[in-house]
């Protein structure tokens, strides 16, 4: 048997260890490092089940130019060709690269290098743009340096925790477990601020439903109630802190608890809580994730949460500190590298003496000297004729920025677009004029840094496949094809990782803390083996801060008005993550277990809101605002506000004829870190009337495309589930049907037509769809994919005997669903989520589904005591 691989997870910035054990061919077995110290050998369900995800459906596997396969010379020669044409004819500035924090730190430096240095450009940046650019402005306003002032272990320390704008118990799993395990342990203090209600609220101390966007109110009402309780640390505010001038009375006017509950939307008695326990709390970490950021004032809320922490001096000391957690996997690395069109490199922006200090040591011709055009502006560009020649690397713009009709727009009019990814199709690549096959995860080699700074090695599990091959050798290639050969004379990853490191450390005289100094010379043997290892210790704790007087900055910031309702657009749109999906799902949407948390996209809506629409759980709903609209499946939800919906950011039209909220937000932008504000667009939301509902089940693992209003797909055990409603004629859907022997019952009078293909005594498809009736469960003619001998009584959707139905997947680890959570605990008589574990499994691997299970045991102990009464 193999000897397992320690790597570190593909999706979010936990930055989780694994131990992978290649078991042959494409397939691995996975389970956590119990030596890394992000995880002690933690994993959440998308962890766990990545080793569902390396098959090659779906991959592109070969360079393309157009729809035709090229060879490695042919591709490349043609992108650096019109690359070396554009900058000739518009100039540098004609031509930009939008990459991705999937990408490894060695990926991101050479792309960096290449356009700031050498083609003369910053138009690079990145989609962690679009999750914590407003956290790395906020950081550089008040520290002069993007430096997280915090650590995982500062966790185990805190007395309290405040999450806010973080529903980590579905986005950040392990970190979320680590927050349970500290108040089991030792008694922390939990307050979750959020408009919703979501699963980290489950058995929070406070939960604070603020309205949206009023987060600088909430902490400028904190700062004040503390200023007046005398908490404020003078000592700390004289030597190590500046303020501007008018900061202190602002704070001391218009921010008292009554005025600030009503900017809320909070009770003024729950309010008033959260304050005397944050007072009474020194050892508190705030914890802020994409709720925060993701504003239009996104670095004002950042700056509201460090002023707290820097007036009351908690920052530098263990348990308290402020701690922006990232989104993807190596957008810490990006932001170390500068891949951020914001910045230069190294943490160096673009004052001059940087921007020579840069230029002598990359020896680099033509220095870029400002600032590049961040993700929204840089679309613009191109739909103004401004950017001319575009390279997007592992990312998907056409489904994950704002207002997505307008990049789509630009994505089809750009005169030149390479798209370097891992899949064949996406919604990005359609339009590519050159793919080029990129390598994913289980077979990069390098480094990623996680929310904390912990620097942790991804190890390849297995050969590259096809003519696939790593983005660092792709971008170095075109450069040495565009004539910068002996800059980019990179033969291994480790030879790039060391540059990164000098890089950090030249003339840097302790003016910036990331320095990696003693990574500079490591060999190549010491590189393949590095440990994982975190950069600055503890920031901060010697009261020193990277501004020229070693002070930190307060930062007067003021509530921005909140818009009302609307007359064409009275609600307001949420968006975020559900648990067990990962961005635009081309890796995790390959998982049949995954697949099943969620297995359409849902817009989430109050009980008062959808009764006043006439909109039932399950309908279908119209989700419109003035940039765009999609169809999503209704589900009533009483942790909505009224008068505010939620919708994922996951389909896309590879998998949904709905779905699409990045149709939906505006591209509005904050003004400080260009990222745009997903949180709360006007919308409108309509009931969508359907004639029929159904399903069709697919053998195999070829995508079609299902001809009616609403489809949506996800992977399942041996095929593909498609969940269908429409108008008209369901008939039309049989052409989706592969050949073979065909099997049909037709009940006329609920309008239910079941048709089922049987092909070498296997079953090849089925489609149920009904007018009246009700569908049957999926699972029974899912399994009976993987069956040998299947006949005409397939038909019945069910096998002999009693077949319950399990209910909608909460543990996926263990494939337990609702219907089978609630029969336990009624006939068991089970009383906490450890008795569930106990009799089911469920919740005893991953852990993501606990505050689920602790949800639905509240709620079955409520439903018997009522039924008693």
């Amino acid at each position: 048997m193999s000897q397992a691989i320690r790597t570190t997870c593909a999706y979010c910035g936990v930055g989780c260890g694994i131990a992978a054990t290649p078991t042959g061919g494409r397939a691995v077995t996975i389970r956590g490092d119990e030596a890394h110290p992000a995880n002690g050998g933690k994993l959440c369900s998308k962890g766990t089940h990545l080793g569902e995800t390396i098959g090659l459906e779906g991959r592109l596997l070969h360079p393309m130019i157009g729809d035709r396969r090229a060879s490695w010379d042919k591709a490349l020669d043609l992108v650096a060709k019109r690359f070396r044409d554009t900058i000739a004819r518009h100039g540098p500035d004609s031509v930009a690269c939008y990459v991705s924090g999937q990408i490894l730190t060695e990926d991101y430096y050479v792309a960096n290098k290449l356009m700031k240095g050498f083609i003369g450009s910053a138009n690079i940046d990145t989609n962690s743009r679009l999750c914590m650019s407003s956290a790395v402005a906020g950081h550089n306003r008040a520290f002069g340096e993007d430096v997280v002032p915090a650590s995982y272990d500062d966790l185990d320390k805190a007395d309290l925790i405040v999450l806010i704008g973080s529903n980590t118990a579905w986005c950040h799993p392990i970190v979320y477990q680590r927050i349970q395990a500290a108040r089991a342990a030792r008694g922390t203090k939990l307050v979750v601020i959020d408009p919703r209600r979501t699963e980290s609220c489950e058995g929070a101390d406070l939960h604070l439903a603020l309205r949206p966007g009023s987060d600088v109110a909430l902490m400028n009402g904190l700062l004040a109630w503390m200023d007046q309780a005398k908490l404020i640390d003078a000592d700390f505010l004289r030597d190590s802190v500046s303020a501007p001038d008018g900061f202190w009375d602002h704070v001391r006017t218009g921010h008292d608890l009554w005025t600030t509950a009503k900017a809320c939307d909070v009770s003024p008695v729950v309010l008033q809580q959260f304050y005397e326990l944050f007072a009474a709390t020194p050892r508190t970490v705030t914890l802020f994730s994409q709720g925060i950021n993701q504003s239009i004032r996104g670095t004002d809320q950042v700056n509201a949460i460090l002023n707290v922490h820097l007036a009351t001096g908690r920052i530098g000391k263990p348990g308290a500190a402020p701690f922006s957690i990232t989104g993807q996997p190596n957008a810490m690395g990006g932001r170390e590298v500068g891949g951020l069109a914001s910045t230069l490199a190294a943490h160096m922006d673009f004052a001059p003496d940087n921007v020579a200090r840069v230029g002598r040591f990359w020896a680099a011709p033509t220095m870029a000297t400002k600032p590049g055009l961040k993700a929204v502006d840089m679309f613009r560009a191109i739909n103004e004729g401004r950017i001319k020649a575009l390279w997007v690397m592992a990312t998907n713009p056409a489904v994950s920025l704002p207002d997505a009709h307008r990049v789509r727009d630009a994505l089809e009019t750009v005169p030149f677009l390479v798209v370097s990814d891992v899949m064949a199709t996406t919604d990005t690549a359609v339009h590519a004029h050159v793919r080029l096959p990129a390598a994913a995860w289980g077979e990069k080699d390098g480094t990623v840094t996680n929310s904390d700074r912990t620097i942790s090695r991804q190890r390849a599990l297995m050969p590259l496949p096809g003519e696939v091959r790593p983005d660092w050798w792709i971008v170095t290639q075109v450069a040495r094809r565009m004539g910068w050969r002996n800059a980019f004379a990179y033969d291994r990853p480790a030879e790039i990782w060391r540059e990164h490191a000098r890089l950090t450390a030249y003339q840097n005289d302790g003016a910036r803390l990331l320095n990696l100094r003693a990574q500079a010379t490591i060999g190549n043997d010491a590189y393949d083996a590095m440990e994982p290892f975190r950069w600055g210790d503890t920031p901060f704790a010697d009261d020193r801060f990277s501004t020229p007087d070693g002070k930190a900055r307060l930062v007067l910031v003021t509530q921005m008005d909140l818009q009302g309702p609307l007359k064409d657009w009275p609600m307001t749109l949420n968006t975020g993550r559900y648990r067990d999906q990962w961005h635009s799902m081309t890796r995790t949407g390959l998982s049949p277990k995954l697949a099943r948390h969620r297995e359409e996209p849902l817009v989430e809506i109050h009980a008062d809101d959808a009764a006043g629409l006439g909109i039932a759980d399950g309908d279908l709903a119209r989700v419109s605002t003035p940039q765009g609209e999609s169809l999503f499946r209704a589900r009533i939800s009483d942790g909505q506000r009224p008068g505010e919906v939620f919708t994922p950011i996951h389909w896309t039209d590879q998998q949904s004829s709905g779905g699409r909220t990045g149709l939906l937000p505006r591209p509005l932008v904050d003004p400080h870190s260009g990222q745009p504000g997903f949180k709360s667009t006007p919308v409108r939301v309509e009931k969508l009337a359907t004639e029929w509902k159904g399903f069709l089940i697919l053998r195999g693992a070829e995508p079609v495309r299902v001809p009616c209003l609403w489809a949506t797909r996800i992977t399942v055990p041996g095929g593909a589930l498609y969940e269908v409603a429409g108008n008209g004629d369901p008939a039309r859907l049989e052409a989706c049907l592969p050949k073979g022997d065909r099997v049909e019952a037709i009940d006329r009078a609920r309008g239910t037509r079941r048709v089922a293909i049987i092909r070498d005594g296997r079953l090849a498809g089925v489609l149920i769809v009904t007018r009246t009736g009700i569908l049957p469960s999926r699972d029974w003619l899912i399994g009976q994919l993987a069956v040998e001998g299947v006949g005409a009584s397939v038909l019945a959707a069910r096998g002999p005997g009693s077949q319950p139905d399990k209910g909608a997947i909460i543990c996926v680890c263990f494939d337990i669903g609702l219907n089978m959570i609630v029969t336990a605990i009624r006939e068991q008589g089970l009383v906490d989520v450890s008795a569930i574990g106990a009799a089911l499994g469920a919740g005893t691997n991953c852990g993501s589904c606990r505050p689920a299970l602790a949800s639905i045991l509240a709620q079955t102990q409520q439903e018997t005591l009522h039924a008693a009464e």
